[in-house]
């Protein structure tokens, strides 16, 4: 699906599609444009895909369990193109500590207590 497409939705439809509210994709994508800028500071092609894109396939991916093969299709770009894009913004979110889980030990503490 392309971002584009979601512009006209209302905030909770939206939510409904994406499962994150819309000032949280923002800082998704502000997340991933830094990233990007990073990666491509020392040169290379530039991605196919926009980072709001590139982040509509990754929560298409996680919350729907959609395969490669469906979100390429949709998106009409290649699987190995979806799968670059899915794997390097899970990595940039895990990077970036934003939006981490607690863990196992912070929530067995918490039960403690």
């Amino acid at each position: 699906m392309r971002f584009e497409n979601t512009k006209n939705l209302k905030l909770e439809d939206f939510r409904r599609l994406t499962g994150v509210k819309l000032e949280t994709f923002k800082k998704m994508v502000e997340i991933i444009e830094e990233a990007l800028r990073e990666k491509k500071s020392k040169g290379g092609r530039p991605n196919k895909s926009c980072p709001a894109d590139m982040i509509l396939m990754t929560l298409e991916y996680l919350r729907e369990y959609r395969t490669y093969f469906h979100i390429s299709t949709n998106d009409g770009v290649s699987e190995s193109h979806c799968d670059d894009n899915i794997r390097f913004v899970e990595n940039t979110w895990i990077k970036s500590g934003h939006f981490n889980l607690p863990g196992r030990k912070t929530l067995i503490k918490s039960d403690v207590e």
